[in-house]
């Protein structure tokens, strides 16, 4: 059986984010980690690695650091790709700005 590697656009988000929020980079890297490693076919598959993750949308939403930091990204399964959209706090993420992004505003 073949391996994919998921490549994740932009890992400069994860980079900007760490620079701005230190406290978030262990987990934004646990996230890296497992997401780069992963065949995920479908959503199921995603909560299976991530058990707090939520469909939003077209958008995935990672609870990250114990929900102080939440990674909005679209996954596109069969070409194993990642685009992280947005990686906000939680004060950010109540406003919902970022829905437009998700086709649910």
């Amino acid at each position: 059986m073949r391996r994919f590697i998921v490549w994740i656009i932009s890992p400069k988000k994860i980079r900007e984010a760490v620079a701005e929020h230190s406290e978030w980079e262990a987990s934004l890297n646990s996230w890296r980690k497992i997401t780069k490693l992963a065949d995920w076919k479908n959503f199921p598959d995603v909560k299976r690695s991530w058990r707090n993750v939520d469909l939003v949308g077209s958008c995935i939403v990672f609870d990250v650091q114990h929900n102080r930091c939440r990674l909005i990204a679209r996954i596109f399964y069969e070409a194993h790709r990642v685009y992280i959209l947005h990686i906000i706090g939680h004060a950010e993420y109540m406003t919902n700005r970022w829905k437009r992004d998700c086709d649910c505003s």
